[in-house]
């Protein structure tokens, strides 16, 4: 028989995977135990280089007033992504990589670091000594975070992340993939409530 695992497409920069932020979480602690769960980095804007105009933070911030409305998670919008912002995605990703290299059972926690820290407490978290200080809170240790998050092994493995994600068609976050040998159904592209999430995935669960 086939194990049946659940793969979250997310990206620490994404306003709407913040938002199902405690729909995952939930669906870890009731599900945890019986379903394997794996995170996978989408890459949402990996790889910018050029600072945000000011039109672009707009449309976002537009973005995040509506995730706040429909999650009701937490968000600081003054003074978010300021003047000279560069909306690089890859480094926070990278670093989830790298929390799983070092201790796998810290990679969702760390993930909702990064989250918070971007979107609650306005840390650059496109500055890897952010990260370091993000990754010593989750557990981890300083040194051993900045070498593996270096490490050409863990670029490599991030643009697999990415590089995986676009093969199996998902091109917005977050997006839940299940996974029984070959067939590989997507479960949600986008943001939905836990109840509907709940009824898609105990549906998949029983066939």
């Amino acid at each position: 028989m086939n194990e049946k695992i659940l793969w979250y497409v997310a990206d620490p920069m994404c306003s709407w995977c913040w938002g199902f932020s405690p729909v995952i979480e939930r669906i870890r602690q009731e599900y945890g135990d019986s379903l394997r769960m794996e995170l996978l980095l989408g890459g949402l804007r990996a790889g910018t280089k050029t600072p945000m105009p000011p039109q672009q933070r707009e449309e976002i911030l537009h973005h995040w007033h509506a995730v706040q409305r429909a999650t009701g998670q937490p968000f600081s919008f003054e003074g978010a992504m300021p003047e000279g912002f560069i909306y690089d995605t890859e480094p926070a990703s990278r670093a989830v990589v790298a929390a799983f290299r070092i201790s796998p059972d810290v990679v969702f926690p760390f993930l909702k670091t990064i989250q918070s820290a971007f979107y609650v407490d306005q840390q650059d978290v496109t500055r890897q000594e952010v990260l370091e200080r993000l990754a010593v809170v989750a557990g981890l240790d300083a040194r051993l975070f900045s070498q593996v998050f270096e490490s050409e092994a863990v670029k490599e493995l991030t643009l697999g992340h990415f590089k995986k994600v676009r093969q199996w068609g998902v091109h917005g976050f977050p997006a839940v993939v299940g996974q029984k040998g070959t067939d590989y159904p997507v479960l949600t592209r986008g943001y939905c409530s836990f109840e509907d999430f709940r009824a898609r995935l105990d549906s998949w669960l029983e066939n």
